[in-house]
C-alpha cells in the first residue's frame, strides 16, 4: 500500500483527489494539510511514501515547504500538484527536489501511475513537458547546478538515461535490461557524477538540454 500525504489549501480539491485515490486498491491518503507549515509538521510524523504538494497556498507556499524539507534532508518523494501552467514555479519546485508535476485536472489513471512511479523511485520529467521546461531552465541556468560540459556518457549510460527520461525506476530499468538493480544504481551514480547534478530529475533535464536523449 502506497501511503500518500495530500497538501492543498482548497478543501474541495483535497476531497476530490482523495475520492479519486479511494478508487485505487494500492494507494491510500493517510494525511492532509492545508498549507506548507502544516505539511512541515505532519510529514515527519506520518512518513508518507509520496507527497502531493500544491505550490500556491497561504501561510506558507508549497515551494517554501519543499525548500525547507530539502534543507532538513527529510523530503519524501514529492509530486507538485498545480492548476497553473507555471513553468518557473515548476522548475523552482524541481530545483528544490520535487520529482515532477501534475496538473489538477489529471485523470485517475494518470494520477495513480504518477504516484506508483514516484514511489518506486521514478520521476515525472517526461518529454512532452520538457521543451517548455527547458525554455524556463535557460532563465534559471545560474541557479541550476550542473556541468556546462559534462563528461561523455557510455552507450549503456545513455541508454539508461533515456529510460530515466521515461520516468522508469531503477528496478524497472534493471528488469528491462536484464541486469541486477545494483548495477543500475551504479550506472545512475556515474551518470549523475558525469553530468554534475545531484539527482535523477536534474539529470533528465540536463540530458534534454544537451540533446543527449
Amino acid at each position: 500500500m502506497i501511503r500518500v500525504c495530500l497538501v492543498d489549501d482548497q478543501t474541495l480539491v483535497r476531497q476530490g483527489v482523495r475520492s479519486l485515490l479511494e478508487l485505487s486498491q494500492n494507494i491510500r491518503v493517510v494525511a492532509e494539510a492545508s498549507d506548507g507549515k502544516q505539511a512541515l509538521a505532519l510529514i515527519p510524523q506520518i512518513a508518507p511514501d509520496v507527497v502531493l504538494m500544491d505550490m500556491r497556498m497561504p501561510v506558507m507556499s508549497g515551494l517554501e515547504a519543499l525548500q525547507i524539507m530539502a534543507e532538513r534532508g527529510d523530503m519524501p518523494p514529492t509530486i507538485i500538484l498545480t492548476t497553473f501552467d507555471d513553468d518557473q514555479l515548476v522548475l523552482a519546485g524541481i530545483k528544490a527536489g520535487a520529482r515532477g508535476y501534475l496538473l489538477k485536472d489529471v485523470s485517475l489513471e494518470q494520477l495513480v501511475d504518477a504516484i506508483e512511479r514516484v514511489a518506486a523511485g521514478g520521476s515525472l520529467v517526461q518529454p512532452v513537458m520538457t521543451q517548455r521546461l527547458l525554455s524556463g531552465l535557460e532563465r534559471m541556468q545560474n541557479d541550476f547546478v550542473s556541468l556546462d560540459r559534462p563528461d561523455p556518457l557510455t552507450d549503456r549510460e545513455t541508454e539508461i538515461l533515456r529510460l530515466m527520461a521515461g520516468g522508469y525506476s531503477n528496478k524497472e530499468i534493471a528488469n528491462s535490461l536484464g541486469v541486477a538493480e545494483g548495477t543500475i544504481k551504479n550506472h545512475v551514480s556515474n551518470i549523475l557524477s558525469k553530468l554534475g547534478v545531484r539527482d535523477r530529475t536534474r539529470a533528465v533535464l540536463k540530458a534534454f538540454e544537451l540533446q543527449l536523449v
